[in-house]
């Protein structure tokens, strides 16, 4: 009979510290993060870091069916993806580039609508980076042990544990970005420097990822 149901709490809080570090280590996503919030504001930065999040679900259930070894196995699948993550940041990059200015008005509330694309662009860049997937099915066999009970559920309690600690990490990076941002934005001048720094950023992302290996 298996002594426990769930992953020990050491073992989680172990986890949980390693991961934070990990966050915090500069790599595409909290510089994604850091990007959007400084160019847009906090809230956008916050809506990035949960579309990041829910890519993280993605990448989760992946590993715990066993999927993300198809990435590390297959040259094809892990190329079409990485393909199509080059080429969203490619188009990140873009429209970052030929943004314009807008002026900002005091005291005006937030358009939660605007975040929804914000949000999206987490989403679908975290799914379509396949290093995240080989990442996580490397990564996560290391704290999982039969003995805890069935192996499917600790995958994701540990998923959980991971997007607690990129909520953490990256939003707290949202905000100390988009507080900075929130002053530069009055500027005009500044603004088009900051679309032009993302564009970039996008730019060194895109071929940072299409030098990947498995």
């Amino acid at each position: 009979m298996m002594e426990h149901r769930v992953i020990p709490i050491d073992v989680l809080a172990g986890f949980f510290t390693v991961t934070v570090l990990l966050a915090l280590a500069p790599g595409p996503d909290n510089i994604f993060v850091l990007t959007q919030s400084a160019v847009c504001g906090r809230m956008a930065g916050i809506a990035v870091t949960l579309g990041l999040c829910t890519g993280l679900i993605f990448h989760t259930t992946a590993v715990a069916l066993g999927v993300s070894a198809i990435f590390q196995a297959s040259e094809l699948a892990f190329t079409v993806v990485k393909v199509l993550g080059v080429g969203y940041l490619l188009y990140l990059a873009w429209g970052a580039f030929r943004a314009k200015p807008e002026p900002v008005q005091q005291n005006s509330k937030v358009d939660h609508s605007s975040l929804i694309p914000l949000y999206r662009r987490g989403v679908i860049m975290n799914i379509t980076n396949p290093k995240v997937a080989i990442f996580f099915l490397s990564f996560f066999p290391q704290f999982v042990d039969p003995s805890y009970g069935p192996v499917m559920p600790q995958f994701l309690q540990l998923g959980i544990v991971f997007m607690l600690s990129a909520i953490l990490v990256f939003g707290s990076i949202a905000f100390a970005a988009g507080s900075i941002g929130d002053r530069l934005s009055r500027s005009v001048t500044a603004q088009k420097v900051m679309n032009r720094i993302a564009s970039v950023v996008f730019v060194g992302m895109a071929l940072k990822l299409a030098a990947a290996t498995r």
